[in-house]
């Protein structure tokens, strides 16, 4: 299977949005997989990429005047993962109102195609200079609103 194949993986949810890692001798602790602090780093990442492909990156908040925060996350380690495996991490919007949004994740093992992790995080809006909670801005809920996906899995 390519790196450029990506539909025939067993995603939970149809057309997420996908970056490709491979896991580095940084990644690895000593238990010899990758350490769980690492896959906190890859799911900002992919929920960045996201959110940046949504038009809503670090500019667009800062220009904005707010952000999404992480509330609360929960995250399942299903497989280890190990230095030079190339992992498929995906992210879908399954839920989003005026103050909150809710993200899925899934990471695949690219060889084998096999679902190494899954994670859910609930992100609430705050004002960037106050660090309040706050409404969102009508761009956020516009672009967040339309990407919402089905919650069918997971």
């Amino acid at each position: 299977m390519s790196a450029d194949d990506l539909s025939h993986l067993p995603w939970d949810r149809p057309n997420p949005h996908t970056l490709l890692v491979t896991v580095a001798p940084e990644h690895i602790d000593l238990m010899r997989h990758t350490n769980n602090v690492v896959y906190l780093q890859w799911l900002e990442d992919i929920a960045w990429a996201h959110s940046a492909a949504l038009g809503l990156g670090p500019a667009e908040y800062e220009a904005l005047g707010h952000g999404m925060v992480v509330r609360q996350h929960e995250l399942n380690y299903i497989q280890a993962t190990r230095l030079g495996e190339r992992i498929v991490l995906a992210t879908w919007l399954t839920g989003a109102d005026k103050l909150t949004l809710q993200r899925h994740y899934q990471f695949i093992r690219l060889e084998g195609g096999q679902t190494v992790f899954r994670g859910r995080s609930e992100f609430v809006c705050v004002d960037i200079a106050q660090g309040k909670v706050r409404r969102m801005p009508p761009a956020f809920v516009e672009a967040y609103t339309k990407a919402v996906v089905p919650t069918e899995a997971g």
